[in-house]
């Protein structure tokens, strides 16, 4: 791929990733988030960083069965690292609006609010992906041992979907895609790594 193509590509990636965020500064300055701002914000940053979560999953697959799209490999740290911007900014409005940063408060919603342990499981799984997703973490802690880290985005996007489905009312299934598209992806991960075991065993 061309330079300047690449260049072109990557700056529509980052228009794309920032428009929900533009959205909510946007209805936030013109008093524009409907009848319920904070339920808003929230829904906004966790549904992005869901839905971001799962593209940059995609990517391997993909790439996988169209080879000549092997050069997506490019953007998925760049999809990896907004996701975990939206997942952080939906902590803050948890902390923010909803606690208002009173430690006690933040404690007792993590004991007696499931959803809530697991969507705080789910960012401190991003955390350390996040933390290393440098060339120079890769180097300092060497390609396999990067790999392995990095395989804890699989628990972290399974805390993601549950953490939604705890939150939802009963009944309501808004959840039920990204629980359809990520069971698949992990699925066609699983059979991949079959493969890859088996292959060994077929050459001796």
């Amino acid at each position: 791929m061309k330079r300047s193509t690449l260049i072109l590509l990557k700056t529509l990636t980052w228009i794309a990733c920032l428009i929900p965020f533009i959205r909510l500064v946007y209805g936030a300055v013109t008093n524009n988030l409907g009848p319920d701002p904070t339920a808003q914000i929230t829904f906004t940053t966790g549904y992005t960083t869901l839905m971001l979560l799962t593209i940059t999953l995609t990517v391997t697959p993909v790439r996988k069965l169209i080879p000549q799209l092997s050069w997506l490999i490019r953007f998925r740290r760049l999809l990896g690292l907004f996701a975990f911007f939206y997942g952080t900014l939906h902590l803050l409005t948890w902390f923010a609006l909803y606690t208002g940063f009173d430690t006690r408060a933040m404690l007792a919603d993590i004991v007696k609010r499931r959803f809530i342990t697991m969507g705080m499981a789910a960012w401190l799984l991003l955390l350390p992906l996040a933390l290393t997703s440098t060339n120079w973490a890769i180097r300092k802690l060497g390609g396999k041992r990067w790999n392995l880290l990095h395989k804890l985005v699989y628990v972290a996007i399974i805390c993601g979907v549950i953490h939604y489905w705890w939150q939802v009312k009963t009944g309501v299934l808004t959840p039920l895609p990204f629980t359809i598209v990520v069971a698949v992806l992990l699925l066609m991960r699983m059979v991949y790594v079959w493969r890859q075991a088996r292959q060994p065993a077929k050459a001796g």
